[in-house]
């Protein structure tokens, strides 16, 4: 079992060490994007543009030796533009199938809230049970296939807001901010050389890690990691606690708890731990709980925030002991 812990944890610096050559700084949100990827799961990104988003996707999806396909939701965007559509062959007589970009296996969903909600919804057999349905035949996607969906925290205007049973496929939010200081000012000096982050993936200056079949076998790795009953019985009231917390209005349900505990999981796979602990749970909860959460009007208008509310939960909730 502690070898196999340390095949992921190795496997996964390495990967971080490539990705650190295109993506400046930015830790937590690699972490955060592989803790998802490890999980076969789907995460929301949230940054102003300009920040990376679709070059960290787009970075992992080569490193990891899958398929990265994009799509730029519009407003004019139609379902069919993302499953798919069957055009008459005049050839064959028949009609032949035209894959859309949701037959990848790392999908960058660009601006979803940009698009309606007949639009979006268009994801949701992909994102929960891995497959697509055209004209009543459905279609196997890549067992790791993964959908990463990117909104703009400052930009409303000609938005469609998720919903949320949409939002709550996702296992996580990932909020991916400006870089530090001094990895900016890296930044700023490689934009003037031939090291520019576009370039090094352009140019093959990173080379894939990993084989889609070596992906597989990693996430499998994973079940080799214990999680105590206490630890358990932690996560479980942490997400209870929501559903009786007097500023929020509509909590977090039974698959916030299944999300919770996968991350912590693979939170402590790729900090080398064989066992979840309590730190795993903590480190989790935000990006696992933020987006499943609707305050209650009076307090959005005194200025509380999810984040605030989660971190009272955190103090809240007796820790297990060790």
């Amino acid at each position: 079992m502690e070898e196999s812990v340390n095949t992921i944890q190795q496997t996964l610096e390495q990967v971080c060490a490539e990705v650190g050559k295109v993506i400046i700084g930015q830790r937590t949100v690699v972490d955060q994007a592989l803790i998802a990827i490890l999980c076969g799961r789907h995460a929301l990104i949230e940054g102003v543009p300009g920040i990376a988003k679709t070059l960290l996707v787009h970075t992992l999806a080569y490193l990891l030796g899958c398929e990265f396909h994009r799509i730029q939701f519009t407003s004019d965007l139609s379902p069919s533009d993302i499953t798919g559509t069957k055009l008459f062959n005049p050839k064959l007589n028949d009609f032949t199938l035209m894959q859309g970009p949701v037959f990848t296996t790392f999908l960058l969903a660009d601006e979803i809230n940009r698009a309606p909600a007949k639009v979006q919804s268009a994801l949701l057999e992909a994102m929960q049970e891995q497959q697509v349905t055209i004209d009543r035949k459905t279609y196997p996607l890549s067992p790791n296939f993964c959908v990463f969906a990117t909104q703009n925290p400052i930009e409303f205007s000609g938005t469609y807001p998720l919903s949320e049973a949409q939002k709550d496929r996702f296992l996580m939010k990932i909020h991916m901010g400006p870089p530090d200081e001094e990895d900016e000012l890296e930044l700023g000096r490689r934009m003037l050389t031939k090291k520019a982050p576009e370039d090094m993936l352009r140019k093959g200056v990173v080379r894939p890690l990993l084989t889609p079949e070596q992906l597989t076998t990693l996430r499998a790795g994973l079940d080799t990691i214990k999680t105590p009953e206490k630890i358990i019985r932690y996560a479980v009231a942490l997400v209870r606690m929501t559903r009786n917390h007097s500023a929020i209005q509509v909590g977090a349900g039974p698959r916030a708890t299944q999300a919770l505990l996968l991350a912590s999981r693979a939170h402590a796979a790729l900090a080398g731990r064989a066992t979840v602990g309590v730190e795993d749970i903590k480190a989790m909860t935000l990006p696992c709980l933020e987006h499943r959460l609707i305050l209650k009007p009076d307090f959005i208008q005194e200025g509380l925030t999810p984040p605030e509310t989660i971190q009272h939960l955190l103090q809240s909730v007796p820790q297990p002991r060790a």
